[in-house]
């Protein structure tokens, strides 16, 4: 194997991580079209309460999460928003269950499956129910977004490497530009944040900062100066 087309060393710098990649072919950049939604996975109360396992600390990225939606509204695209709801047994998420024991947390009788505060859906938006990590399998998401004509989708929620990533994968599968908004999204360890971060920009999605999603969102609700 040459040098060139080594992999990168586990211990190369993010910097140097990013031109080994390019040099390999990653990261093309994929532009927005002219008709985005917002897809926000999972704010679930389990995610920022420290009484349950799932407790991720992620109150900073939350509060980001409420930012990009205010704008998202403003900006007048539409809005999704999923949630996980299981049996009291976790049957209807199969091996996922029996893997992720902690999936608890979202069966009947659970509090911490509730939204947290401010990041439910409207009665006008759409709430996506889900037994799976995708926010595509199983539900009626890409039907929804491709009868709206959606051709962008921003991504926020939780989590980052699990069900974001997921999620994420899906939208790039389905033919959708998936954009994941960096500060809007979160994980319980900040390594496999930014690692995941880092791979879905190389592979499957660009990342954005919640700056420059707002001010893109921005955009599509300034008033025109025509006439």
């Amino acid at each position: 194997m040459s040098e060139t087309s080594a992999p990168a060393s586990p211990r190369l710098g993010r910097a140097e991580q990013a031109t080994d990649y390019a040099q390999a072919g990653f990261g093309q950049e994929l532009l927005p079209g002219e008709r985005p939604a917002l897809v926000l996975v999972d704010p679930a109360r389990a995610y920022i309460d420290p009484d349950c396992a799932l407790y991720a600390g992620v109150e900073e990225n939350v509060e980001a999460m409420r930012a990009l939606l205010a704008s998202a509204r403003a900006a007048g695209i539409p809005v999704i928003v999923t949630e996980v709801r299981l049996r009291r047994d976790g049957a209807d998420a199969g091996i996922f269950f029996r893997k992720a024991g902690t999936l608890k947390a979202f069966c009947e009788g659970s509090p911490f499956g509730e939204f947290i505060d401010g990041l439910a859906p409207l009665p006008d938006e759409l709430l996506v129910t889900k037994k799976y990590a995708s926010a595509f399998f199983g539900t009626s998401l890409n039907s929804y977004l491709t009868s709206l004509r959606i051709d962008t989708v921003f991504l926020a929620g939780l989590s980052t490497s699990g069900c974001v990533r997921a999620t994420a994968l899906d939208t790039m599968q389905h033919g959708f530009i998936p954009i994941v908004v960096e500060e809007a999204v979160g994980d319980r360890d900040p390594a496999i944040h930014h690692a995941n971060l880092f791979d879905m920009q190389q592979k499957m999605a660009e990342v954005w900062s919640l700056a420059r999603t707002q001010e893109f969102l921005g955009r599509l609700t300034a008033p025109s100066t025509d006439g």
